[in-house]
């Protein structure tokens, strides 16, 4: 009698627990089937969230690019070198100085830039600081990255200077290349400004 007794409990108990089981495990499926439904606005609401942000994005990027293109066609921008290197294998050096830079104003330029003189070594650097009321050959030609600028001056000097300054709208980023006859190319890199 006590054996029934003690076999049927342990039957009701591994009833009861395989009842609680199959509730529980109902209950997880109900709430993970409401919170798939319930995530799938949010996911919705993310991915509309993130499309906003590339749109944004993609709408400020062309804008810059604009920007950049107006600056060069109104010939009214500056150049901020922040890196000078004589060609064609010289060390580069950094520059900090913010007084640094090449201006175009319409048809006069301001040049006011380390460069490095001498035939053979050792070279030594100069400081050229000019304002040149005009210059000759003055050419704006646009390139598959953005675009590219150049003039001659002879720096009031018997010695021709040939400038070329590679602008890269996307980032306003800029390569201007001094080449004389006399001495070795001279390549800067730095950023595109407009004058205000």
């Amino acid at each position: 009698m006590k054996r029934k007794i003690f076999t049927a409990l342990i039957l009701l108990s591994a009833l009861a627990t395989t009842a609680i089981v199959v509730n529980s495990q109902e209950s997880k499926n109900s709430k993970s089937s409401a919170a798939t439904t319930s995530q799938k606005p949010i996911n919705d609401t993310r991915e509309e969230r993130h499309k906003a942000r590339e749109q944004r994005r993609a709408e400020r990027l062309a804008a810059y690019e604009r920007f950049v293109d107006s600056i060069v066609l109104s010939r009214n921008f500056k150049f901020i070198p922040t890196s000078v290197q004589q060609e064609p294998a010289g060390s580069t050096r950094m520059l900090y100085n913010p007084n640094y830079e090449l201006s175009v104003w319409d048809t006069e330029v301001d040049v006011c830039l380390p460069y490095i003189k001498g035939v053979t070594p050792p070279y030594y650097y100069v400081l050229l600081n000019y304002t040149l009321p005009s210059v000759s050959k003055y050419i704006t030609e646009q390139t598959r990255d953005g675009w590219n600028v150049s003039f001659s001056t002879s720096l009031f000097s018997a010695t021709d200077y040939d400038f070329s300054l590679d602008i890269y709208s996307s980032s306003g980023s800029a390569t201007l290349t001094i080449a004389s006859t006399w001495y070795p190319d001279v390549q800067y890199d730095g950023s595109i400004i407009s004058i205000n």
